[in-house]
């Protein structure tokens, strides 16, 4: 009898995972395996994708939240056509391939975001969701819904277990996000073994509970029809989106399948042979797809590109009747900017008044919103704290509940700071919306897994985190940061603004907006600061730049004073009580050490000059300035509780011991000498 097309590319897919497994020596084969059949009716039947415009604005988008399952996700993207090659899965987990141990987004075609720590997928999926739900509310017109399409994510126990999916999952149903579908891998295994002993809850409860809409496949190692048929449902449900539990065996084939065992290494070679046999495969030949198989799934990349075609025509009609918004849809699609945008930000003289950054971040907000409609933001509960609501802003939520409709672009994330970060990174990766969300400082490390992984997927997400250091005062210790940007500054491709006045403020808004590869902290105080002479919005692209010098021209200072954000001020008053000593002074602003560290070796000497004596001041953890100052004066303890100018008083965070260590400072460089070979440390910029 001839074999069942949908048996042969479920068993090749089995088959090839644990081929790409074994090669590679490491890797997980047990889920690919256990998933094979729900992938393969998801594709078969639903997803719409192109392989020759992997980026075409309708398509369907897929995630694969047990990101360790990935062999799944790269098999399925060769066999569609992707840019992804046979030699490709060869060269899984290898340096350099474009098959790394868990999905990256930018680095593989076809793969929309980056997943790897479990639950950030299913987050991610929610972002998505949003976005999608957001640019159908915006753009779609009567007969022309340009923007219709679903986003379905596979995820697992692990997944389910994390804290960051009941977040973001909690959100979703409260969203009413009907154009999101979850099919949740059930086979009860985890690297411990069974999830009898640490997973016992009702999982589906649970989710209905947070407004979902719930589904249940017995049997999904053989029964694709029925996985059909829950994905039919849950199409047709557009108030809630859906979860599907499919009861797998992870590992369908092996020895040792419904086991830990095939969860987290490769099938041994005698595995692999009895499971070729038992699938009606050669067990001499390795990495064979049928040519049947190609066939089948080059048909469902030819549906895909008819949609796009389809989707297409309906673009250029709808061109003709909205040239304004199809315009507008291509432009943020494109990821380019509007026209003159720039022009909005605020600027400021000394002369106006002092202010907390945060509320100059909302005055910058409320100059730009509704210039750059891309932007969409929201908060971590803490809205009239993190100031993050401009006037004119509507809350994106289901219009059923009356509180705002989809095309609001204000999101109320809840108490929900790891959620909101990892929502942010599925909202940037669709294309066409710039988010930022807002909390203190403190709590960017609550969500820390998420923004990690804004830097490792090069996200333009962007923290707008206020309460900045220990100047939030009375909350004390547990909310004072000290490490926090000592953590930031470390991450590869991230930026991390401290402004120290309004043009700071607008500079690192233009930076963080203007800059679509990285993502960006904007750390902001709660307490009023002076607006500065001498500084300016396009300093601020430097990194760091001198402020203000009373070195007479051509000569150099005795002294240079270094800091950022509110103790820019402190800084400055240091270095006015030093000019009355007759000491003289630089007063360096850095706002972003990574921006600075870009600049050409040339500028930043002619910042931090060579022989002379560099004090750095912040309110943070003094970790990491030993790179750009010779002396500190910062938080090398916790902080604590009471009216903020008393603590800064308490640690010493004062103009006036900041002249003391500058005083220091030079009497150590006159007794030493400047000898950079023995003291490294008091070379900036070498």
């Amino acid at each position: 009898m001839p074999r069942d097309i949908n048996d042969l590319c479920i068993d090749t897919i089995r088959v090839l995972s644990a081929d790409v497994v074994a090669k590679a020596k490491s890797g997980h084969p047990g889920a690919p395996m256990g998933c094979a059949p729900m992938a393969h009716a998801l594709f078969k039947d639903f997803i719409n994708v192109n392989p020759k415009h992997s980026h075409w604005p309708n398509r369907d988008r897929f995630l694969l939240s047990n990101g360790h399952a990935c062999a799944l996700q790269y098999i399925l993207l060769h066999f569609l056509g992707f840019d992804l090659t046979m030699n490709d899965l060869k060269d899984f987990r290898m340096v350099g391939s474009r098959t790394p141990g868990h999905p990256e987004r930018g680095h593989t075609d076809g793969v929309e975001v980056t997943t790897g720590p479990l639950g950030q997928g299913i987050a991610n999926a929610v972002g998505l969701a949003i976005a999608e739900t957001h640019m159908a509310a915006t753009y779609n017109k009567p007969n022309y819904p340009i923007v219709d399409h679903f986003t379905y994510v596979i995820l697992g126990d692990g997944c389910l277990q994390e804290g960051v999916q009941s977040e973001a999952c909690s959100l979703a149903g409260h969203l009413q996000l009907g154009k999101l579908i979850a099919l949740y891998d059930d086979n009860q295994i985890t690297i411990d073994g069974d999830t009898a002993v640490s997973f016992t809850e009702n999982v589906l409860q649970r989710f209905e509970s947070y407004g979902w809409h719930t589904l249940t496949v017995t049997d999904g190692d053989h029964n694709i029809n029925s996985i059909k048929q829950a994905i039919e449902e849950a199409k047709k449900v557009t108030d809630k989106p859906t979860l599907i539990k499919i009861r797998t065996t992870i590992g369908f084939g092996s020895e040792f399948q419904g086991e830990e065992k095939v969860h987290g290494s490769p099938l041994s070679a005698d595995d692999i042979i009895q499971l070729k046999k038992k699938f009606g495969f050669n067990p001499d030949e390795k990495f064979v797809v049928p040519q049947e198989v190609y066939d089948f799934y080059h048909n469902i990349a030819h549906r895909g590109a008819k949609a796009q075609e389809q989707w297409n025509s309906l673009f250029d009609k709808y061109a003709d009747e909205y040239p304004k918004e199809a315009q507008d849809f291509k432009r943020r699609m494109e990821g380019k900017l509007p026209e003159g945008w720039k022009d909005a930000l605020p600027r400021y003289t000394p002369e106006d008044s002092p202010m907390a950054t945060r509320k100059l971040s909302e005055a910058l907000l409320n100059k730009i919103a509704d210039v750059i409609p891309e932007l969409m933001g929201g908060s971590a509960d803490l809205t009239g704290s993190n100031n993050t609501r401009w006037k004119t802003a509507v809350d994106f939520q289901a219009p059923s509940t009356q509180l705002g409709d989809y095309s609001g672009r204000y999101i109320r994330y809840g108490v929900r700071e790891h959620g909101m970060n990892a929502i942010m990174n599925g909202m940037a990766a669709y294309q066409g919306i710039i988010p930022f969300g807002g909390t203190f400082l403190n709590f960017l490390t609550y969500g820390w897994g998420a923004a990690r992984l804004s830097a490792l997927a090069k996200l333009r997400v962007i923290y707008v985190m206020t309460h900045d250091s220990i100047g939030l005062g009375e909350d004390g210790p547990t909310h004072q940061p000290i490490e926090t940007l000592a953590l930031t500054r470390a991450t590869p491709q991230m930026l991390t603004f401290r402004p120290a006045d309004g043009n700071e403020v607008s500079g690192a808004y233009l930076i963080a907006i203007d800059r679509n590869d990285y993502p960006s902290v904007i750390a902001l105080t709660r307490q009023n600061l002076p607006q500065l002479k001498g500084s300016s919005v396009e300093a601020v692209q430097k990194g760091g730049y001198v402020l203000q010098s009373s070195a007479p021209k051509g000569t150099k200072p005795d002294v240079i004073v270094l800091g950022t954000g509110s103790e820019v001020p402190i800084a400055l008053a240091a270095t006015e009580l030093l000019q009355k000593r007759g000491i003289t002074t630089s007063l360096v602003s850095m706002p972003c050490t990574e921006l600075f560290d870009e600049q050409p070796l040339e500028y930043r000497q002619s910042v931090l000059l060579k022989g002379v004596p560099v004090v750095s001041v912040e309110a943070l953890s003094t970790f990491g300035w030993q790179k750009y100052s010779h002396a500190q004066v910062g938080m090398t303890t916790f902080g604590s509780s009471g009216p903020y100018e008393e603590v800064y008083k308490h640690f010493k965070i004062t103009p006036e011991h900041v002249a003391e260590v500058a005083e220091d400072a030079i009497k150590y460089f006159k007794g030493h000498g400047f000898v950079p070979e023995l003291f490294p440390q008091f070379a900036p910029c070498t």
